[in-house]
């Protein structure tokens, strides 16, 4: 009777063993903390790729930090509490900040990315963030319009002043020929085309000044782009998709929204020649690891894992991102997904395009271009 007890009370043992060495398995496992920006679909692609990376490495827990607003402001807050996260989703617009104040982690590159993307996110010759993604200008074109006016879509090799004579054919009562934005972002691909820049030793030169001068002349002279009152409250995306705008100056990021929300038929072209050729900026995107991190190693395998060609491919598939890994972008998941037709255009001008000058203190020079460029826009 007591064996016959014995077995039965064999699988309750087995269990009670089972749980508690699953519970010593997880107590002992290591967390690290990731924080990111991202839209719900971002968001959406990211936490299964975590939650992948969590079942390969079952000693590893994600803790997923998501900072849909604020994001910088409260990184900084966490940079200054030392309480910085173990992995830091970032751009090269604020990683000089953190790198010169020696809050990162040098890292290595493994030469899977454009070199481009990985200068973008280096400081003083030394990378700090592994790229997910590179950013880059250019012109989305409603080709219902075009058809309708028997304009020729815009080439490869299109000038500024082929440009300006399609944005004033463009132009009609309804229909305005090109964006204007009044953030330095959409008009430094004017300048560098010119030979210009934004930084304070290049702001003044000839160069940038008659850049500034003709951007203005696309509201105030030429009147093919609208000014403050005529746009309202609508967004020049919004515009664009309303049909108001034949051409429309901006970055991948745009691209799911148009698929899903255009009644037209579009396409992109690369930004017109200047007299330097055409130079739009090129930004990116990327994994950092605190300097602070108590888990460097674990750190290092997530943001391998982040940026591997399966996790970079699910993010290339939405639509969002020009991958900066080269097999990705190369790739029929990021080349043949879905219009544009050309998009291969994204890539094109990677060659062309030059990292954003950014400084420590980029976000002051912007904040004074700002100030004087509004006088001369309005």
């Amino acid at each position: 009777m007591k064996f016959t007890n014995s077995i039965k009370l064999l699988p309750i043992l087995i269990f009670c063993i089972f749980l508690f060495c699953g519970c010593s398995k997880n107590e002992n496992r290591t967390t690290i903390q990731f924080a990111s920006w991202g839209s719900k679909s971002e968001v959406d692609i990211l936490r299964p790729i975590i939650n992948e990376f969590e079942q390969s490495n079952p000693d590893i827990k994600v803790d997923f930090m998501h900072i849909p607003q604020n994001y910088f402001q409260k990184i900084h807050l966490l940079f200054a509490s030392n309480t910085s996260p173990d992995v830091i989703f970032i751009n090269n617009l604020y990683l000089p900040i953190y790198a010169n104040a020696n809050l990162l982690e040098p890292l290595n590159d493994n030469g899977a990315f454009f070199k481009q993307s990985t200068e973008a996110l280096s400081f003083n010759g030394k990378l700090y963030a592994i790229p997910r993604d590179v950013s880059n200008l250019v012109i989305y074109y409603n080709k219902d319009i075009f058809d309708k006016k028997h304009i020729p879509y815009p080439s490869k090799n299109w000038t500024m002043k082929d440009f300006l004579e399609t944005a004033i054919k463009l132009t009609d009562k309804d229909t305005f020929g090109i964006s204007f934005e009044e953030d330095p972002l959409f008009y430094l691909p004017y300048l560098m085309s010119n030979g210009g820049g934004i930084l304070p030793s290049e702001i003044n030169k000839k160069e940038s000044i008659d850049a500034i001068k003709f951007y203005a002349d696309l509201r105030k002279k030429y009147h093919v782009a609208p000014k403050t009152n005529e746009s309202a409250s609508a967004t020049m995306g919004q515009m664009f998709l309303q049909g108001r705008l034949g051409m429309y100056l901006s970055g991948r990021w745009m691209t799911p929204k148009i698929r899903e929300e255009a009644g037209f038929d579009w396409d992109i072209a690369p930004f017109p020649k200047g007299t330097n050729g055409s130079i739009v900026q090129l930004d990116a995107s990327g994994w950092a690891i605190s300097k602070a991190s108590k888990h460097k190693k674990e750190a290092n395998m997530l943001i391998n894992y982040l940026s591997s060609k399966n996790s970079s491919e699910k993010f290339t598939q939405s639509g969002l991102i020009v991958p900066a890994r080269i097999d990705v972008a190369n790739s029929k998941i990021f080349l043949d997904n879905k219009k544009p037709e050309h998009a291969e255009i994204f890539l094109d001008i990677i060659s062309t395009s030059k990292p954003t000058p950014v400084t420590v203190n980029y976000n002051e020079i912007l904040n004074d271009v700002k100030k004087e460029t509004e006088k001369i826009f309005n």
